[in-house]
């Protein structure tokens, strides 16, 4: 049973492709005619291509590993970010972080200490500095929540991306291609599949044909994510859970109060000092 269907993509308009002109010819074989000057997607090939990446997708997320969604043009901002947090997926909807996956330990750092600012405001340790300093680390919470707090979750590199608009995210696919991590990409008329493992030629413009395609791709990841979580309640009743289970509570060194109160005072000023430097 297909995913999708001719029609629920035909009203959609997601056989809108670009102008004649600005056509890449590596598209040739998603193009059904041109009409007015406007090149026309075949949507039986889009049917297909939609119900192979499901396929995938579903595999992915139910071996528990994770995909990061990125599109960061305006149409799509939304749908992706409703459609990836109801499968509990990362996404990026602002600017690309450059480097973010071919130099993923610096920005797994700032995450973390997005995490520790949390930490250090509910524990009280901010309590005692002066107004400008915490509207300084506020400042510095917020523009971090904005860029990173989407992908907070995100403790490995992704298993694949799935990219909105492939011309206008290159930077991304060119770090996923360098790293060998699969990019599943809508992709019309006017840019270049052959980097992309598994193509969706669709119209990457309209929010209504985003929606479309988000919609059969995140129900596939839903199952998958459904039948991990069965097969786990399958194996927990066969007596077959996880020996270590049980193993795995906090060996951290217990300080004295005193001792915890001064390491974070000093990492508090450690803060304010990186934030003068900057």
């Amino acid at each position: 049973m297909s995913r999708t269907n001719f029609d629920t993509l035909l009203e959609a308009g997601c056989h809108f492709g670009h102008l004649k002109r600005k056509w890449n010819p590596a598209m040739a074989p998603y193009i059904f005619m041109e009409r007015n000057g406007i090149h026309i997607i075949d949507l039986h090939k889009t049917v297909a291509k939609v119900d192979e990446a499901a396929e995938a997708l579903k595999q992915i997320a139910k071996s528990g590993k994770k995909v990061l969604f990125v599109a960061t043009k305006k149409q799509a901002k939304q749908v992706v970010a409703d459609k990836a947090s109801a499968v509990n997926m990362p996404y990026v909807i602002e600017r690309w972080p450059g480097g973010m996956l071919t130099n993923f330990p610096t920005i797994r750092k700032a995450v973390k200490k997005m995490a520790t600012i949390d930490k250090l405001t509910n524990d009280g340790t901010y309590s005692n500095l002066s107004k400008r300093e915490v509207l300084q680390i506020s400042r510095q919470r917020a523009k971090l929540d904005k860029t990173l707090g989407s992908i907070a979750d995100l403790t490995r590199l992704p298993s694949a991306l799935f990219v909105i608009d492939v011309m206008k995210e290159n930077i991304a696919v060119r770090e996923a291609n360098r790293l060998g991590i699969p990019v599943f990409g809508i992709v019309d008329t006017n840019s270049d599949p052959s980097n992309i493992d598994f193509v969706i030629p669709a119209n990457d413009d309209a929010t209504k044909s985003i929606e479309v395609i988000l919609d059969a791709c995140c129900a596939a990841m839903q199952e998958g994510l459904e039948e991990r979580k069965a097969e786990k309640v399958d194996m927990e009743a066969a007596g077959e859970a996880p020996a270590n289970k049980g193993k795995k509570k906090a060996t951290k060194a217990r300080l004295d109060k005193s001792d915890e109160e001064a390491i974070n005072a000093a990492k508090a000023a450690a803060f304010l000092k990186e934030d003068e430097e900057a």
